[in-house]
């Protein structure tokens, strides 16, 4: 190898660049090291589609990314290469660059059972899923309550299923639908489209011509599309989303989380979902807009409280005072406007919060907050469709839902009761635990049994949603029911308090730790550290008081919001700079590798000038 003989000019003018590279690198916020460059997935997406709950991007290399609700293992795509994907309700599917679909997740009605055979396109609706065969065929699979299976034996060019209908649209350009009729949604009309989406209980059609046309349910205005010239519209829940043909996303219907109001710009695919839509940029940047899981129920406010109820989208709170304070989402009956006076107890439900009052009366807000029985009560519990209350004579009355018997309490005397979603339990005054109500895990494949409850003394009980945990006199947690995620799995040791929420359980050590099991945002949820007093597990979030009688609330459910962010800024591709330059024409260069070039740059030239000085002396 020849002597490197670097002048000085030219040197200054190599550190120059160098620092630079790693000004830059460093000015977009990544690390200066070949390990994040490393790190940096290059993927970037190429289309997405938008579940109920759960949003997936097919990348340019094949491969499936999912992301929100996980509950069914709907966001667990399996490795390989597709070439389509389609997110359902609680299931998803892809169509492999083979031809074969593939689906995975909820699968109650066999709707993931996709047959044999190759396909060219795949759609998932609620709860059936639908394959375009390469013949032009229609094929469908899982539930078929409406009909929504049963397509015609002609020949489409694209399918859509939706909640319990699908359209297909014919080779010659009309649509045609089936299931469901209810509002009209199957009631195409005539004319010529280019695209069809079937939303839950409307339906909306791209003409030729570009223009879009709604039809079906129609109480937010979801069918009323705006005009304009469209290149692709997708029909959601309630509300519905067209890309315009100059690129920006427009949306119209039901808008009470954000929903409808898209982020400006540029895009070139656009799904709406059941309270979010998502929007795929031209650079390949995934956004989302509308409802996560967090409706500001994690934002306690300052002060002191002795107790705390983590609800569904909202949090309650009992002041030292005896006040009653509530936040969170209030969007539908009021649930989080607890009345004036003074209460000794509080529990949020999901439509409703009810406080007990110092004086024994239940008072409840929010969804059929009147609806209460009189007299007096030493506790209460608010549940998803019920609620129940502990008579100061300890029988149990129960009010609400009852089509599973979860409000059919037995007769006797108890200590204590819990209200989950679908189940009631209640302490006797004896220490043995009885559950009474829906006995299968609400939305659980698998049969887990929640109202079978262990022998034994306890001294407390908390049903969850699909789950109950009870605390033993001995110190120690028993929880049976659906366990997809851990949430029945306590550990050892001795606790002082439980609490069962949506998919994740969380205890209270005698030592004053709360520690939490089961579904916990791939472990990122953390408790609050320090001595705590009281904890509540919610059905996406956890609560606790410390014994300073602060507040804490912090999420744990992932949202569909919550895009992964190597797909909210995909990788950058570098300009041109001629032949034989540094980088060639649209050559992918990860943001970290720009600081760790200019870094190693750095490195390579002190060496340079130490070896020179060296050679001088």
């Amino acid at each position: 190898m020849g002597r490197m003989d670097l002048g000085r000019r030219t040197i200054t003018g190599w550190l120059a660049l160098a620092a630079l590279l790693a000004l830059a690198g460093a000015a977009l916020g990544v690390s200066n090291s070949w390990e994040s460059a490393a790190a940096q997935r290059s993927e970037r997406a190429v289309a997405i589609s938008v579940g109920n709950a759960h949003v997936c991007a097919l990348l340019d290399s094949g491969e499936i990314e999912c992301w929100g609700d996980n509950s069914y293992g709907q966001a667990d795509a399996p490795a390989g290469r597709f070439s389509a994907v389609s997110a359902g309700g609680r299931h998803t599917c892809g169509l492999r660059e083979t031809g074969t679909v593939e689906c995975w997740g909820y699968n109650d009605y066999r709707q993931t059972n996709a047959p044999e055979g190759r396909f060219s396109a795949v759609s998932t609706g609620y709860i059936h899923s639908c394959g375009l065969r390469e013949t032009g065929a229609v094929e469908c699979w899982g539930r078929n309550a409406s009909g929504q299976r049963n397509a015609p034996a002609e020949r489409f060019s694209a399918v859509s299923a939706g909640g319990q209908h699908t359209c297909g649209l014919r080779e010659t350009g009309e649509i045609e639908c089936w299931g469901s009729d209810t509002y009209g949604r199957t009631n195409a009309p005539d004319g010529r489209f280019s695209a069809v989406s079937a939303g839950d209980e409307h339906t909306c059609g791209l003409r030729e011509t570009g223009e879009i046309e709604c039809w079906g349910y129609d109480v937010y205005g979801q069918i009323d599309a705006p005009s304009g010239r469209f290149s692709a519209v997708s029909a959601g829940d309630e509300h519905t989303c067209g890309l315009h043909e100059a690129g920006a996303i427009e949306c119209w219907g039901r808008n009470h989380f954000g929903q409808a109001n898209p982020p400006a710009g540029r895009f070139s695919a656009v799904g709406a979902g059941w309270h979010h839509s998502c929007g795929m940029r031209e650079t390949g940047a995934v956004e989302c807009w509308g409802s996560s899981v967090d409706f500001g129920q994690t934002d306690a406010p300052a002060g002191r409280f002795s107790a705390v109820s983590a609800g569904r989208h909202r949090s309650c709170g009992l002041r030292e005072t005896g006040a009653v304070e509530c936040w969170g989402s209030s969007v539908y009956f009021g649930q989080t406007d607890a009345p004036a006076g003074r209460f000794s107890a509080v529990s949020a439900g999901r439509h409703r919060s009810c406080g007990l009052r110092e004086t024994g009366e239940i008072e409840c807000w929010g969804s059929n907050g009147s609806q209460t029985p009189s007299g007096h009560f030493s506790a209460v519990s608010a549940g998803w469709g019920h609620t129940c209350g502990l008579r100061e004579t300890g029988e149990i009355e129960c009010w609400g839902a009852n089509w599973d018997g979860r409000a059919d309490a037995p007769a006797g005397r108890f200590s204590a009761l819990s209200v989950g979603v679908g189940h009631t339990c209640g302490l006797r005054e004896t220490g043995e635990i009885e559950c009474w109500g829906y006995s299968k895990s609400w939305g659980y494949s698998r049969l887990w049994w929640r109202t079978s409850t262990p022998a034994g003394l306890f001294s407390a009980v908390s049903a969850g949603w699909g789950h109950t945990c009870g605390l033993r006199e001995t110190g120690e947690i028993d929880c049976r029911g659906g366990n997809d995620y851990g949430e029945v799995d306590a550990p050892a040791g001795r606790f002082s308090a439980v609490s069962a929420g949506g998919l994740h359980t969380c205890g209270l050590r005698e030592t004053g730790e709360i520690e939490c099991w089961g579904y916990t945002f791939d472990g990122q949820a953390q408790p609050p550290a320090g001595e705590q007093r009281a904890i509540s597990a919610g059905t996406y979030h956890a609560c606790a008081v410390s014994v300073d009688g602060e507040a804490t609330c912090w999420m744990i459910y992932n949202s569909t919001l919550d895009v992964p962010a190597w797909l909210r800024e995909p990788t950058l591709t570098a300009p041109a700079t001629g032949s034989g330059g540094l980088l060639d024409r649209g050559t992918e260069v990860p943001r970290a590798g720009l600081a760790a070039f200019g870094a190693a740059m750095l490195s390579l030239l002190a060496l340079v000038l130490l070896r020179r000085s060296h050679r001088r002396s």
